[in-house]
């Protein structure tokens, strides 16, 4: 990598950690307060704070690098962005729903992204006061310390995130899963497989690049893989933001979970 790309890149990682903690510290702060909250399209919730953190990150990111564009659950989307090599993508507070609801299962997610593929990414998840971040060909670490998804591809008993009845419809034709309770932040649930938490984890279809773009670039420099049940990485940044089911885990045990997820007994079950 040339010296003054090498030095871009580090200042951008290091401008999205900071941004990612003080936005953070805000989400903090007002967490457990009297918010006003609201519904957008369906049954999506919005409180206050969302859109604060939302403006904090926006602040801070631009101001590392006005010319990288910018895509976020909390803004109007500007459609230059599908043009752009670089863009920040952002959820200010990942698991609003439990965020409200004062559960700790929360966070504070953003990657920076390259031609379609993150480059950088931090999650925070402040309650718990873990910190993750990847950057590309340079390893994931949780609080600094490198993480790994677990090895093997071995189906029995594994811990499995999800979607309780489709991964039930799983089970019974296959070996039992150990399904683990509901983690609200999506984001948070895929860093559980990349510092090896749980094994594996499955995405409803209905997940954005919001949702996924740091947690995939943890997953991927954890070892692991989050594919569709296609197989294939994902790429962000299309005209619609939108993914089907995904799925997470270890490399062996991803292969073996796609070649499960893809049974036609699963479909007829």
């Amino acid at each position: 990598m040339p010296a003054n790309k090498a030095l871009d890149a580090a200042h951008r990682a290091a401008g999205l950690a900071a941004a990612v903690r003080e936005a953070g510290a805000l989400a903090l702060s007002l967490f457990g307060t009297p918010l006003k909250q609201w519904t957008k399209g369906a049954s999506s919730p919005v409180s206050e704070a969302d859109i604060a953190v939302d403006e904090l990150l926006r602040a801070r990111l631009t101001a590392v690098d006005p010319t990288i564009s910018w895509l976020s659950e909390e803004s109007a989307d500007d459609p230059a962005r599908l043009d752009a090599r670089l863009l920040w993508i952002v959820d200010p507070i990942d698991g609003t729903r439990g965020y409200i609801a004062g559960m700790p299962d929360w966070t504070v997610s953003a990657a920076l992204v390259e031609d379609g593929r993150p480059v950088a990414a931090c999650l925070f998840a402040p309650v718990t006061n873990e910190f993750f971040m990847a950057l590309a060909g340079q390893g994931a670490t949780r609080n600094g310390t490198a993480i790994r998804a677990t090895a093997g591809a071995a189906l029995a008993d594994i811990s499995v995130a999800g979607p309780k009845n489709f991964l039930e419809r799983v089970a019974k034709i296959a070996a039992p899963f150990n399904v683990i309770p509901r983690v609200h932040s999506l984001a948070l649930r895929l860093a559980r497989v990349a510092d090896g938490s749980i094994d594996a984890a499955v995405a409803g279809g209905n997940s954005h690049d919001w949702d996924l773009a740091a947690a995939d670039l943890l997953v991927h420099e954890a070892g692991g893989a989050l594919t569709p049940l296609g197989g294939g990485p994902l790429t962000y940044n299309r005209a619609v933001p939108r993914h089907g089911m995904l799925v997470a885990a270890g490399l062996e045990r991803h292969a073996a979970l796609v070649k499960l997820l893809n049974d036609p007994r699963l479909a007829a079950s």
